[in-house]
């Protein structure tokens, strides 16, 4: 999918909310995520990432761009069958790579497996590919929605099915969590490239600031005459920590038991 086949078209309206700008500042209004600020002005389009109207075939009408994600997204059509309404329901949903304007799709507890329908995972073949994972039965979808990515329907075991993530990760998911077949839209993503800093501005990035060349006080790399290096084992943030290879994920944490094997490291080329 390329960005030309997108449809030329106004968002919709009732979709789209306004969320106020923090410039990288907390409750207290201190910043708490550095080089923050700025930006185009944008709208955040509410994209139903769970699901709705089971049963019922909905019609993509259009493949949008949104401004807070990186995947295109797709207007889905449905009837209202209720007979106090008129017209259609008219949601956002995550747009799966190969999609096309007119294509139906649908969501249900068993379907036919084929592109944007949505079903339970244990109910999808293996060695299928799906995105918009839920952790969590009906809570919608939280995993894998970036663009070009998707997870593999590894096996079945019991209630659970195991998972192949875009990290190498195998990870055992509740077979009752809805999955939607295919691969997220916009892969060529991964080759874009911020190419000059007014770009960088409009994304609502700040010029970052290199900690050798502050003051002492500022920053641990700081202080020194003329152009040094850092003058220490191991690079560290501003606040004196580890910056790089330290592992934030907690030894104990409950979820493990569902991994069964942790994503392997890339090797440098």
């Amino acid at each position: 999918m390329v960005k030309g086949i997108l449809t030329k078209k106004r968002p919709e309206k009732r979709l789209l909310v306004r969320i106020a700008k923090t410039g990288g500042r907390g409750n207290l209004g201190r910043i708490t995520v550095r080089h923050r600020g700025g930006g185009a002005r944008k709208l955040y389009r509410k994209v139903m990432f769970g699901q709705v109207k089971l049963g019922q075939t909905g019609r993509v009408s259009s493949l949008e761009y949104d401004p807070g994600r990186n995947a295109w997204i797709m207007l889905v059509e449905y009837e209202d069958l209720s007979a106090d309404k008129a017209g259609g329901l008219k949601y956002y949903m995550l747009a799966p790579h190969g999609i096309q304007v007119g294509d139906e799709i649908v969501c249900d507890e068993k379907t036919e497996v084929r592109l944007g329908n949505r079903m339970r995972l244990k109910n999808i073949t293996s060695g299928e590919q799906v995105y918009n994972i839920e952790l969590i039965p009906g809570r919608g979808g939280v995993l894998v929605r970036a663009a070009g990515n998707s997870a593999k329907v590894n096996a079945h075991e019991g209630k659970y099915t195991q998972l192949v993530f875009p990290s190498s990760e195998i990870r055992k998911v509740l077979g009752e969590s809805f999955a939607s077949i295919g691969i997220v839209s916009n892969p060529e993503f991964k080759y874009a490239r911020v190419k000059n800093a007014g770009r960088a501005r409009l994304k609502g990035i700040r010029p970052h600031v290199r900690g050798s060349a502050m003051n002492a006080a500022d920053h641990p790399h700081g202080g020194g005459e003329g152009r040094t290096g850092i003058g220490l084992k191991y690079p560290k943030t501003p606040w004196g920590k580890h910056a790089l290879g330290v592992k934030t994920r907690r030894a104990k944490k409950w979820t493990n038991v569902f991994i069964l094997e942790r994503r392997k490291k890339k090797k440098k080329k």
